[in-house]
């Protein structure tokens, strides 16, 4: 499987978990139900994507990467029928849930096959490439789904993913690939797969990246409530047109590979990304909508500087099988979504924008102090 297609795939995939989002305000309005109950429809899909990817990767360590791939596809596109169709929040909180059961299949396969393939500069590179690959797939599921809302219905966004879904995984043709990290020996238990992950500069960077998506889940999924009660933008199409700022995010962040130059330390520079990354969050307690989207910008660029570095890194550092490292990876990833995703909003609620922005800050700082504590085995942990 070419990178390729695996990103298309990924693109597709994306689609699938981030769509509702800028539709948020208007389900709250359709469903007439509070901010923070209209964001369960992330939670639980971001839920089982916190909780199911180790057991994915037990699964995946023994098993072929892209014929779960493309089983969990075809069956995605199958609960984006089912949604398009359905006419009550507790059915669409349901499937929601469904997806989310399905989405750390086909997101652990896709990492784990990069890990298994891949080695090297190859590796950053590749899955720098799968990163922004998901980072192109959370901004157009986002913006398409806002303006297919405006012309059409939302309905019909969901339909035009399935027909994506269905394509891509039609193409996978599921082989044998060697894997390049595979352990000298089969392990004979979960336990023996599992130990390794008990590393702690492991542990930190997973942590780490707990916090980072915590803050960035939060914000996004409470973007379309702060644009509309701080700033007084209602229409969906404006809304989803700020989530450009994503887009341009995610174009700097390609750059990763080269910003890792500049230091021989690659835990030096993610440290110092996450203090940029606290320093948006400052910012953004000024009350202008002009100073509010750039460092917007400037958030998601640091967020998606920050996930293309750890991604790689992880793997790098952990002599656990890789199925295994990307599993752990993702758990943590979208357990700190899955929070930040509903526990924020009662801040916001309750206290409004600023305590919402400053319990933001204060999670990004621990993920940064995490990060600046691997900076002493930096040397041995990089490679070339």
């Amino acid at each position: 499987m070419s990178i390729f297609h695996l990103m298309l795939c990924s693109v597709a995939t994306f689609f699938v978990l981030y769509a509702p989002q800028p539709l948020l305000a208007q389900f709250a309005q359709q469903y007439a139900i509070t901010p923070a109950k209209t964001g369960l429809l992330m939670t639980v899909t971001m839920l089982p994507l916190a909780i199911a990817p180790i057991c994915y990767g037990l699964l995946l360590a023994n098993h072929s990467k892209l014929k779960i791939l493309k089983i969990s596809m075809l069956l995605l596109a199958f609960c984006s029928v089912f949604i398009s169709l359905q006419q009550h929040f507790a059915l669409f909180l349901l499937l929601r849930f469904i997806e989310g059961l399905l989405l750390p299949a086909a997101l652990t396969a896709m990492t784990s096959y990069i890990g298994q393939t891949w080695q090297g500069q190859c590796l950053r590179k590749n899955m720098t490439w799968y990163v922004g690959s998901t980072i192109a797939g959370g901004y157009f599921g986002r913006i398409l789904a806002a303006n297919f809302a405006a012309w059409w219905s939302w309905e019909s966004f969901y339909l035009f993913n399935a027909a994506l879904l269905i394509l891509f995984a039609l193409w996978i043709k599921p082989k044998k690939t060697p894997d390049v990290h595979a352990p000298p020996r089969p392990l004979s238990s979960p336990l023996e797969y599992l130990r390794p992950l008990q590393h702690k500069p492991l542990l930190r960077l997973y942590s780490a990246v707990f916090c980072m998506f915590f803050c960035f889940s939060a914000l996004l999924n409470y973007l379309p409530f702060i644009l509309s009660n701080e700033y007084k933008l209602t229409d969906p199409k404006l809304i989803g047109w700020v989530y450009s700022g994503y887009l341009v995010g995610a174009l700097i962040s390609m750059s990763t590979p080269f910003l890792h130059k500049l230091h021989p330390n690659n835990w030096v520079v993610l440290s110092a990304v996450f203090c940029v990354y606290s320093v948006s969050l400052i910012l953004m307690q000024w009350q202008s909508l002009g100073i509010f989207i750039t460092t917007f910008t400037l958030f998601c660029a640091c967020m998606f500087i920050i996930h293309a570095s750890a991604a790689p890194l992880a793997n790098e550092i952990s002599s656990a099988h890789t199925s295994i490292t990307n599993g752990a990876y993702v758990s943590f990833y979208y357990s700190g979504g899955a929070l930040g995703s509903f526990l924020p909003g009662l801040i916001y609620q309750a206290f409004g924008l600023q305590a919402f922005l400053l319990s933001l800050l204060l999670v990004c700082v621990i993920g940064g102090y995490l990060t600046w504590l691997n900076h002493r085995v930096g040397k041995s942990t990089q490679c070339g």
